[in-house]
């Protein structure tokens, strides 16, 4: 297709020539269609698309899912679903690049929340104190020689008492899901995007 990757793991991973080509390509291919918005799942690419491409010259509006979504759900544009009797609980895994990056944090949480029947709980080590999954490091690329640092994450969100754990980050998503396949917790655990929880709660 036309549109490229954002450069982002690129440029963290320190090419920087890879990086440039990448965002002008993408930067060229977007003025061609007159792109003035852009609505993306990954706060990698929002990061990079709104607070790296406009030294590029390219200056978009960015917005999350998270954000998008939930404006959707409070002007009704989303049905959803009558809350079921009991609370789900849940764990929210803050991503770096849209909390401490971005400080976006409350937007997540309150979309999850929209669905009244889920819970969302937080461990100490959560929003500004939250630990990376390794990803944002560009972990999901290396070896790793001593604990990976996504099983470390896996283990203080379990200590929420939570068998559900929801992200609004696709590298957190795989980093996440890795470290309970690799420590074989597939009936104790299960990870999802926050937008997998709403499409459930959303009336088809």
């Amino acid at each position: 297709g036309e549109e490229q990757c954002c450069g982002d793991p690129a440029r963290r991973l320190g090419n920087e020539y890879l990086f440039q080509m990448q965002a002008q390509a993408n930067i060229e291919t977007m003025k061609a269609y007159g792109v003035k918005k852009i609505i993306t799942s990954c706060p990698h690419c929002m990061n990079t698309l709104m607070n790296e491409y406009p030294q590029f010259g390219g200056k978009f509006e960015v917005v999350h899912h998270s954000v998008f979504l939930l404006k959707l759900v409070k002007d009704g544009k989303i049905p959803l679903k009558a809350p079921e009797e009991v609370a789900t609980k849940v764990v929210y895994h803050d991503s770096c690049y849209l909390g401490r990056y971005n400080d976006i944090y409350d937007e997540p949480r309150a979309l999850l929340e929209f669905c009244k029947d889920i819970e969302v709980k937080d461990i100490k080590r959560s929003r500004e104190n939250g630990m990376c999954c390794g990803a944002g490091g560009g972990l999901m690329f290396k070896e790793e020689h001593h604990e990976r640092v996504n099983r470390l994450r896996l283990s203080q969100l379990e200590e929420s008492g939570c068998s559900l754990i929801a992200t609004a980050c696709p590298f957190c998503l795989v980093m996440l899901k890795d470290a309970v396949a690799e420590t074989k917790k597939e009936d104790k655990l299960r990870v999802f995007d926050i937008a997998e929880f709403l499409e459930k709660k959303t009336v088809s």
